[in-house]
């Protein structure tokens, strides 16, 4: 029984053990020999919006929803019409919005009953003139528009425009940078990375009938004014300070 066991014994010793898996050390950062300092800067830039988007359009009712559709179409052509009349190119009119819903009325417990049907079409007209805009807005309106909505202001060149706020950041990160290795007793040695943090293009749609004179008048006319829009770029700037 002895040997028996001893064999058992060098046989099992025989067996290679398992050993644990080493789990793998992780890679050191590497940090330059000096002070790293991180820096948020925004930079901006102020432009005169050349660009402005306009959505008008036509409603039409009727108690038939293909007469409804009928007389929009009539005066839709004659909108489009006023558009190319007024100089603006096929490529800066577009079809936004055709829709036809039916109209209701209601009564308590009484299930709805439909009394019509209204008809809208609406195009997207784009002014490379913003000043032109109003006065054409407004033979729009004489030739049969009774919907209109904006202007959505904007810049052909908005990329270049951003292109400038964001070396407007890296100049405005710089500055700050010297600051704090100035009071520090560094100076800044080099740029390590540059990150984007986010951008704006300009501001929020600003409303658009603004009318030239204080009350009606016959001959008052709509302006589009452009005022100022802001752009905006945001970065995130490591510096190494010696």
């Amino acid at each position: 029984m002895n040997w028996l066991l001893g064999g058992a014994l060098l046989a099992l010793g025989s067996v290679p053990v398992a050993t644990t898996a080493q789990t793998p050390l992780p890679m050191a950062t590497v940090v330059p020999e000096g002070t790293i300092l991180d820096v948020t800067a925004v930079g901006k830039v102020s432009r005169v919006p050349d660009l402005a988007t306009v959505r008008a359009g036509v409603v039409t009712q009727d108690a038939v929803a293909a007469t409804a559709m009928a007389q929009n179409a009539q005066r839709m052509a004659a909108v489009v019409a006023a558009l190319k009349k007024a100089g603006i190119a096929p490529r800066d009119i577009a079809t936004s919005r055709v829709a036809l819903a039916p109209q209701y009325r209601y009564a308590e417990n009484q299930p709805p009953v439909v009394t019509g049907y209204q008809a809208s079409n609406t195009v997207s007209v784009r002014f490379r003139d913003v000043a032109k805009a109003g006065p054409v807005l407004d033979a729009l309106v004489r030739a049969g528009a009774n919907q209109i909505d904006g202007p959505t202001l904007s810049l052909t060149d908005a990329a270049g425009a951003l292109d400038e706020a964001r070396a407007d950041a890296v100049t405005r990160a710089r500055a700050r940078a010297t600051l704090y290795a100035k009071a520090a007793g560094l100076t800044v040695d080099r740029i390590v990375s540059i990150g984007e943090a986010g951008e704006s293009d300009g501001e929020p749609p600003r409303p658009f009938a603004q009318m030239r004179a204080a009350a009606p008048q016959a001959d008052a006319a709509s302006a589009v004014l452009p005022g100022e829009s802001e752009l905006s770029a945001t970065l995130n700037v490591r510096f190494l300070l010696k």
